[in-house]
């Protein structure tokens, strides 16, 4: 069947999907390359099978028939637009996102368009956006009238036929998102794109929570200080939660429980992890259901018929599943859905109303994901297609949790993949720190970039350094105020753990990363100019002062008010913790790579870092691309940095 299926598809959609043959790429292309299909969704009688591919850069939504997996219809834009996110809003309707692409820069930017089709393409019509109220020349699609804010489609409502809600986030004076404007929630008609307005969120930063019958009920935000807050609705309006006094920080909730007028949800308290609680809204009484104590829940399985919590996953290393509903029929086939996939971690992506048929995706640390359909009268497993069939889950590398403690004594968690077929001892490492900080964290799992390096025989180390998400309020806030010490050193100290046990050789060691990974790549070698041979910075913070005036995230409140309680006002020790301003500590060899597009880390902090490096008379490698943003979009954007890291790395750690 996986090999039918596959045939299948590429001959149908051959005028979709470019045909390569692996020996027609370089190393760098097959690991730069996009999913070949993603974002695979069943509609709600089980008549048709979506998916996303693509060709020529855009992303093109294929709508097949879920029996013969033939092609049914397809549905792309002209020019620079492309097909985004979608949902089937009933048995034959689907509504999508229009997207846009800048240049030849394959990072879409969503400007709130929606746009619905029939199944087989008939009744096309704009339904929501600033746009929608313009006729294009040549068209024959309808338009409505437009709005000035982005859309996001809230609940697909696809037991009502006609309806959706949709979540509407205001704009500021451009076409940015002002997110910390009171947003919107519209029913909104998916034939007629007529809309009548539900309610209006009563603090910034929503995110809505709605029932099974589709009737919003809760909302989580966050104020000016970004202290987040929960209000329930009923028919009098809007309720702060305070009034429940329930001790709990970073308070959301996750679902309805079966007892009415009670939810579950995850809260925090004095530091610690996530716990999920169950609680009486009316009297405020919680129970904690479960919780970890080193890492936070990672996903929450809900019954997408009954709106209800029925399992939490953790990943503690490997991911991990414990079952709060172990009667849930949904629960039992993840159960057995674990079992049959062994080693893998699985996703339920989409299933039918009646939940007889649905979408799966498997992945783990050697494979980016393959798709089933499983189909409950009887049970059966059927492979439809993989993200990338061009890579080899059998020659990837193996991703390892490890742990250490740090100088300090706190402990540390991280992974080190390790190359397929060779002896894990005494490599060549290279050091990949996550961006963020703050609220990220590295998983156990798929990663490109790691499996191209590894499959040059090199070992790869990620750290979840203090300050990192998910493993607890107090030791993500343990990294505030300590960007360029603290964190710095479990980085280091995690280098030193794995040459200790003798994975990496000492002599042989680059570090690389991105946005703050970039700004630790530079900073770990300041601190220690010994210890690695190399550095390579990837739209890296490098000044620290200019960052909190020139990004995006100062545009706003919330944004200002993060950056005073991570980095602090102290001018003296913003300058220590910048690269820009100590060069002079400076030994390994340097590759900087940005995009001349990026708002999160403007093209001003490469500058910044190059004026000092020239005053230095300091030498350095480096890429830009124009027309990309924080971070390399296009695939041979993606390809061209790859194979010039590679020849890097290759020469400063002696391959």
């Amino acid at each position: 069947m996986r090999i039918l299926s596959l045939i299948s598809l590429v001959v149908l959609i051959s005028t979709t999907i470019p045909a390569f043959a692996d020996d027609t790429l370089s190393i760098a292309q097959k690991f730069s390359r996009s999913a070949e299909f993603t974002n695979l969704k069943i509609s709600p009688a089980g008549d048709y099978i979506g998916a996303i591919t693509k060709h020529e850069g855009k992303n093109k939504l294929l709508v097949l028939d879920a029996k013969t997996k033939k092609l049914h219809h397809a549905v792309f834009f002209p020019s620079n637009a492309q097909v985004g996110d979608y949902y089937w809003v009933n048995d034959d309707r689907i509504v999508l996102q229009k997207e846009y692409l800048k240049g030849w820069q394959d990072h879409p930017i969503y400007y709130g368009e929606l746009y619905a089709v029939n199944a087989d393409g008939s009744k096309p019509i704009y339904l929501f956006g600033y746009n929608s109220g313009q006729q294009q020349a040549g068209s024959n699609i309808k338009k409505n009238t437009p709005i000035r804010a982005t859309a996001y489609i809230l609940d697909p409502l696809p037991n009502d036929k006609r309806y959706m809600l949709v979540n509407a986030i205001p704009w500021g004076n451009t076409r940015t998102l002002s997110y910390e404007k009171k947003q919107d929630v519209y029913r909104v008609d998916v034939y007629k794109g007529k809309r009548r307005k539900v309610t209006r969120s009563p603090i910034g930063q929503a995110r809505f929570l709605t029932d099974h019958e589709g009737k919003v009920r809760f909302v989580t935000g966050e104020d000016k200080t970004n202290t987040t807050k929960l209000f329930y609705r009923d028919e009098e309006g809007w309720h702060d939660s305070d009034n429940l006094n329930l001790g709990l920080s970073d308070f959301s909730p996750i679902s309805f429980a079966e007892e009415k007028n009670s939810i579950y949800a995850a809260g925090r308290e004095q530091g610690q992890t996530l716990g999920v609680y169950k609680i009486n809204l009316e009297n405020g009484v919680k129970k904690q259901i479960i919780q970890d104590e080193t890492v936070d829940p990672s996903n929450f399985w809900i019954n997408q018929k009954t709106k209800q919590l029925y399992a939490v996953e953790f990943e503690n290393g490997y991911p991990d599943y414990a079952f709060v509903d172990p009667k849930d029929k949904h629960a039992t086939l993840l159960k057995q859905l674990i079992a049959s996939l062994p080693g893998h971690q699985i996703r339920i992506v989409s299933e039918t109303t009646d939940s007889s048929k649905l979408i799966i995706v498997a992945i783990n640390d050697r494979n980016p994901g393959d798709y089933y359909m499983l189909s409950t009268d009887p049970i059966k497993l059927e492979y439809l297609v993989s993200r990338k069939d061009w890579l080899d889950p059998e020659l990837m590398a193996e991703v390892k949790p490890i742990s250490f403690t740090s100088r300090d004594g706190i402990k540390i968690h991280g992974y080190l993949t390790l190359p397929h077929g060779q002896e894990a001892k005494n490599l060549p490492l290279v050091v990949t720190p996550h961006g963020g900080p703050h609220g990220p964290r590295d998983w156990w799992g798929f990663d490109p970039q790691n499996q191209l390096l590894a499959s040059q025989g090199i070992a790869v180390l990620q750290v979840n350094f203090r300050g990192s998400g998910g493993y607890g309020g107090a030791f993500e806030e343990a990294g505030h105020l300590k960007w360029g010490t603290e964190i710095q050193y479990d980085i280091i100290d995690a280098t030193r753990y794995v040459i200790e046990q003798g994975y990496a050789n000492k002599d042989r060691l680059c570090i690389a990363g991105a946005s703050f990974g970039g700004y630790s790549a530079l900073q770990s070698a300041i601190i220690e100019p010994d210890l690695f041979k190399c550095a390579i910075g990837f739209a890296g913070l490098y000044d620290l002062p200019l960052w909190k005036e020139d990004s995006d995230v100062a545009d706003t409140d919330t944004g200002q008010s993060y950056q005073e309680q991570v980095l602090g006002n102290d001018l003296s020790i913003l300058k220590a913790m910048s690269p820009a301003y100590n060069v002079d500590k400076l030994k390994t060899s340097l590759m900087l790579v940005h995009g001349g597009d990026d708002a999160r880390v403007p093209i001003e902090q490469l500058e910044s870092l190059e004026d000092s490096l020239k005053k230095a008379n300091y030498p350095y490698q480096k890429l830009v691309m124009d027309d990309e943003g924080h971070g390399f979009y296009n695939d041979e954007h993606r390809a061209k940095y790859y194979s010039e890291m590679l020849s890097f790395l290759k020469t400063n750690l002696n391959l």
